[in-house]
């Protein structure tokens, strides 16, 4: 069993939407993804794009794939490796493969100089949050997160809330 990690490619942009629908399908959320394959396309490949994607092959075939962006710490003086989404198929899940993009993106980090690596996980993911913590990394439970989105966003974005 050979594990590969690689950046992504324009040329992955319908295997990253797949990848996505079949995370959000885990996370009883697939009817939230709207993303296009040219929505992938764009946001993740043109020259203005602040996020970065890779792909994690077993064998030459692909079996998931993660999205990650740079943020900022002011406390630190520092930016971070945000994590947005980690996702490998079930049936290669326990092949080491998320354990190796978590690693992957983690040298990242440490070669870019960031002072920290964060992600979020959903409450009731039980067997991700062992797996986090089986790591070292901790949940920071001090912090709530917050989100305007859709109409909400665009409400306040004109003032009207």
């Amino acid at each position: 069993m050979t594990i590969h990690i690689r950046p992504a490619h324009a040329a992955d942009a319908a295997l990253i939407l797949r990848f996505i629908t079949e995370l959000a399908v885990y996370e009883k959320a697939e009817h939230e993804v709207v993303a296009t394959v040219e929505d992938i396309e764009t946001s993740l490949f043109s020259a203005t794009s602040t996020a970065k994607a890779l792909i994690c092959e077993m064998n030459g075939q692909p079996i998931g794939f993660c999205v990650y962006f740079f943020s900022y710490s002011t406390w630190l003086g520092k930016q971070g490796l945000y994590l947005e989404d980690l996702y490998i198929s079930p049936t290669s899940r326990g092949s080491g493969a998320g354990k190796q993009m978590l690693r992957h993106l983690a040298q990242i980090a440490c070669e870019t100089g960031c002072g920290r690596f964060e992600w979020s996980v959903l409450d009731w993911n039980e067997p991700a949050i062992g797996f986090y913590e089986s790591i070292g990394a901790s949940a920071q439970s001090e912090w709530v997160r917050y989100r305007l989105a859709g109409e909400a966003l665009t409400a306040f974005a004109d003032g009207n809330s």
